[in-house]
């Protein structure tokens, strides 16, 4: 495949060919085989005197390119044409070009032009009557003369390469590390295929792959290195679908299947020994699906249990065992609101979770919590558990905006998800903090390289994939303690390269595939071809190994009646300055009888000790425990201890009064006076933690010097987001225009916890509190901003005396953001059906006007449910980035006929109560004991509340809740305008711009 190095500038790149003046190819024309609903093999053979050559070509709708037998291109948007030197693949003499075509309906044409560059000057193959076609997928058959269906320049498509192909010359171009390349092996035909989102190989290094909705499992046979064989698929006849996790062990195929015949634990085998797979068997039921539903699987290191992970939609299920307390809770000490628009309300704590299971999938143990949508894991050499979770890109621009961060997943551990506003900051001592953050993006598969055939580096590497911005990264992991510090490096990208899942072949190649949500998916490897060794190396790591040891004998003890004789050890690592052990000695106190050790608590002089210590009775202690607990952290110097002790000691002191109780009033103004000379302190992580003690024990303090924070000039720099948005223009310009405006993180964090200060106030300082939204409305931040901003304005308005309200209105403090007027549509309209707009489409997507398609995205009410650069509703998904997943086509059907492919993260559900009234809306939150449906897709305050026990029936929608006729009141230019504006990614600088 084309590709450059990491680092490499434009100018580096296979785009920086010599000038080809493509005026000279002379008469070309689109052409096809005699039957425009079927595939065809396309082919040309010429002679080359030359040694470089630049291929552009373009194929209503799929094609596949292959020179001399290798592949050079590969595309399904017409609209895009590849550009792509193939001076490698060519040959001096007899050569041949071939191209696999498809059709997704309608008409079909395939065109090119390769120019062959020799020092006498340029030649040209055209496609033109020398071509000859022959159905794919049948060697036998006759070459037949190809159909002449226009010539280039007419019919639907126009002048498909009028621009020379300058807007696309970085599309499909792969970015990879030096000495790398990438091989496209398979392309999948999305109809009968579908889009496929898990792999895994079994023992005879074949893969086994799954479609995310219901077009099944496949059993894929790549070819051997170097080989120009062809990618067999096969279809597994069973009947078993959308699988998110696949394992092969124990001499079966373990399935986490994420929908289609009902989200749960499934194992597939071979009882005849035919190599077909010929039995299914549910073993458990996973109550929970869709994009937050069961993820991945893996086989314990010991190769005993199977290890399951699921997002944070998903419940827990019924556990044999738990390696952490399973009292787990919210653990906020003040209010949290939920995200601005519904999202994952009333889902509350573990959240995410990873959990262990013998083959059989009976008995199961909880391993580790906290997480919002981790999808994939893996071990290391050393049986180290690693995870990669997700963020919530509506939080861009809040405090509670944790990015896309790997895990140490160690047992017992606990990584503070919690819905809305109440994710836990990574210093919280009742949590651990992540091995590396990676960033805005949508993590999916997850492999560690042992067995490639790579440079020792990336052998050891963990390779990780994100799927919105099509990166996969390399993880290096070194050990620190008892855990590790971890780096990560930019492995291989594309624009677009929606990553779904990646693992290793036994080739040595590292396989990896692209789709998700209904896209186009198709199949990759990548192998070393440099000049470095790849011979195999010892993985594990000798360094950190006796801490880590000292850990896993704590570990050993997570579990229920551990011996009293192992409290000595526990306690002496309660102290510890390894957070890893620290903590897992923490969770193995918990699982010893407080009587056990609260004495030795009373005694306790070490402030780590005495604060860890606090924590776990905090968490398994009873209300009778509130006196102790306080006296241990009452007896501690805090001017001796450092920061991160402090921090520690504050957490510790939260989690006392929000699971063992309110202090007494005697001891609430002790605690006020132990606190209150702290604050502000200068580390902000010590005022964010200090002004909600402060609030939450009612300081009258607290307000004024609240305040004092919301005045400092002290901007929080956004994440150093530079070079993903230099990759990727169109989400990477929403995100710099956030960048550009970016929040003060300690201001709003000090304005959200004073909304539920109610003393210490004046009227003055209420006035001061409210105008200081203007200033923070002027911020931009993700789709939840902004309503966060109300929803923080609501609360402190309602906690406002009246006399405070009056003063606050009366003074024009208190101005709600407004969202512009909508204008209207100029017309004539039409019922615009897809073939009418794609017709219209043809090559005019150039001269359109920027403006006129904003107004139009406006005009349409696109602007009601969807994000776009920074501005819009977030009850539809956020459409910046679409252009880097969708083509025309694509865009179009969804626009015209919404209904054709739904994502579950929007579908619709149609709910009966038992009443008789029938409910139809996208379930926004749900309990144990209720739903939560959102009625009106355009205003999020629009919810109905219905308990569980009133539903007779549920099913999902075939009907989305986007409107099918938002085109209709536009006209012509309109529909184009708008339709340029969405590809463009908002870049009015973008080719179809151009006058």
């Amino acid at each position: 495949m084309p590709s450059i190095e990491v680092g490499a500038t434009v100018e580096d790149s296979p785009a920086a060919l010599p000038s080809v003046d493509w005026s000279r190819a002379g008469a070309t024309s689109w052409i096809w085989g005699d039957d425009y609903d079927r595939r065809y093999v396309l082919t040309r053979s010429f002679e080359a005197k030359g040694n470089r050559a630049v291929l552009r070509a373009t194929s209503d709708n799929g094609m596949q390119v292959r020179l001399n037998g290798r592949p050079v291109a590969t595309s399904e948007t017409w609209e895009e044409p590849v550009v792509v030197d193939v001076s490698e693949q060519l040959r001096s003499g007899e050569n041949e070009l071939s191209v696999t075509v498809s059709n997704a309906g309608g008409i079909a044409a395939f065109v090119a032009q390769l120019a062959l560059i020799g020092d006498d000057g340029t030649e040209f193959v055209v496609t033109d009557d020398s071509w000859s076609a022959r159905p794919a997928g049948n060697d036998a058959a006759p070459a037949a003369a190809v159909r002449i269906v226009d010539r280039l320049g007419s019919g639907p498509w126009g002048n498909v390469f009028a621009n020379g192909g300058s807007a696309n010359r970085l599309r499909d171009l792969f970015v990879v590390r030096a000495g790398f390349a990438v091989e496209r092996l398979y392309q999948v035909p999305r109809d009968e295929q579908g889009s496929w989102v898990a792999i895994t190989f079994d023992p005879r290094g074949r893969l086994i792959v799954s479609d995310q909705e219901g077009k099944g499992l496949y059993r894929v046979t790549p070819p051997a290195l170097d080989s120009d064989e062809p990618t067999r698929v096969e279809k597994i006849d069973l009947p078993i679908t959308a699988a998110q996790g696949l394992l092969y062990a124990f001499d079966a195929l373990y399935v986490s299947v994420n929908g289609g015949p009902g989200s749960g634990l499934y194992r597939v085998t071979d009882e005849n020994d035919d190599d077909r797979f010929d039995r299914v068997e549910k073993l458990a039921e996973f109550r929970g699906g869709g994009e937050h539903g069961p993820h991945a699987l893996r086989l314990s290191p010991d190769g005993e249990r199977i290890v399951v992970i699921c997002g944070n939609h998903t419940q827990p299920v019924p556990l044999d065992s738990s390696r952490i307390s399973t009292d787990w809770d919210e653990d906020l000490l003040l209010p949290r609101n939920w995200d601005a628009n519904g999202h994952a309300a009333g889902i509350l704590a573990p959240g995410g979770w990873i959990a262990e299971t013998d083959p059989q999938g009976k008995q199961w143990t909880m391993h580790s919590i906290g997480y919002r949508n981790p999808y994939d894991m893996d071990f290391n050499a050393d049986g180290e558990l690693f995870a990669y979770d997700a963020d919530m890109e509506w939080d861009l621009g809040t405090p509670w905006y944790r990015p896309t961060r790997v895990v140490h997943a160690t047992s017992g551990s606990e990584f503070g998800w919690r819905s809305g506003t109440g994710k836990w900051p990574v210093w919280y001592e009742d949590s651990l903090p992540p091995a590396v953050d990676i960033g805005p993006g949508s993590p999916v598969g997850v492999a560690f390289g042992y067995g490639t055939r790579f440079p020792a580096k990336y052998q050891r590497a963990l390779f990780i994939c994100d799927w919105t911005f099509g990166t996969m990264y390399a993880i290096h992991l070194t050990p620190n303690g008892s855990s590790y510090d971890a780096v990560k490096e930019e492995f291989v990208s594309r624009t677009p390269l929606p990553l779904t899942d990646v693992a290793v072949g036994p080739d040595g190649a590292l396989y990896f595939t692209v789709g998700g949500r209904g896209t186009q998916s198709e199949l990759y490897r990548i192998r070393y071809v440099g000049d470095e060794s790849t011979a195999a190396v010892d993985p594990r790591d000798e360094a950190g190994s006796a801490e880590r040891a000292a850990r896993r004998r704590l570990e050993a003890l997570h579990r229920a009646e551990a011996p009293a004789q192992a409290l000595d050890e526990i306690w002496s690592s309660l102290g510890s300055d390894d957070r890893f052990l620290r903590y897992a000695a923490r969770i193995a106190l918990e699982f010893q009888p407080v009587d056990r050790w609260r004495e030795r608590l009373s005694n306790e002089s070490d402030p780590s000790t005495v604060v860890s210590a606090v924590v776990a009775l905090a968490r398994v202690g009873k209300p009778i425990d509130l006196g102790i607990a306080q006296a241990s952290l009452l007896k501690l110097d805090l001017d001796a201890m450092s920061v991160d002790q402090r921090l520690a000691w504050d957490r510790a002191l939260q989690l006392v009064f929000i699971r063992l109780g309110a202090p007494e009033e005697d001891d609430r103004l002790i605690w006020l006076d132990r606190l209150d000379g702290r604050f502000p302190a200068d580390d902000d992580r010590e005022n964010r933690e200090l002004i909600q003690l402060l609030t939450y024990l009612g300081s009258e303090t607290v307000a004024a010097k609240g305040l004092e924070l919301l005045q400092r000039e002290k901007r929080t720099e956004g994440p150093d987001l530079e070079e993903l948005i230099a990759r990727n223009r169109g989400y990477g310009g929403a995100i710099a225009a956030m960048l550009a405006a970016h929040p003060d993180l300690e201001q709003l964090h000090a304005a959200f916890v004073l909304r539920n200060a109610r003393v210490g106030w004046t009227a003055e300082r209420r006035v001061a509190y409210f105008r200081w939204f203007e200033k923070a409305r002027a911020w931009s931040g993700g789709a939840s901003y902004q309503g966060f901003l109300t929803k923080i304005d609501q609360d402190a308005y309602q906690n406002a005396t009246d006399a405070e309200r009056l003063a606050v209105e009366a003074l024009g403090a208190r101005t709600p953001y407004r969202a512009a007027e909508r204008p209207a549509a100029e017309g004539p309209g039409r019922d615009w059906t897809v073939e009418q707009v794609l017709a219209e489409a043809g090559d005019e997507l150039r001269g359109r006007d920027y403006e006129k398609g904003r107004r139009a995205f406006a005009a349409a009410n696109c602007v009601s449910c969807h994000r776009f650069l920074g501005d819009g509703g977030a009850t539809g998904p956020d459409l910046t980035q679409s252009a880097g997943r969708f083509g025309l086509k694509d865009m179009v059907e969804a626009i015209v006929e919404p209904s054709k492919v739904i994502s579950d993260q929007y579908r619709a559900m149609v709910i009966e109560t038992a009443d008789g009234v029938t409910v139809s809306g996208r379930i926004v939150s749900e309990t144990e004991s209720t739903l939560v449906v959102l009625l009106d897709p355009q205003d999020s305050s629009k919810v109905m509340e219905i308990a569980k026990e009133d539903i007779v029936a549920s099913e999902p929608s075939p009907v989305s809740l986007m409107p099918a006729d938002l085109l209709d009141t536009l006209n012509r230019d309109e529909v184009l305008d708008l339709l340029a504006f969405v590809l463009s990614r908002g870049d009015a600088g973008a080719p179809m711009f151009r006058k």
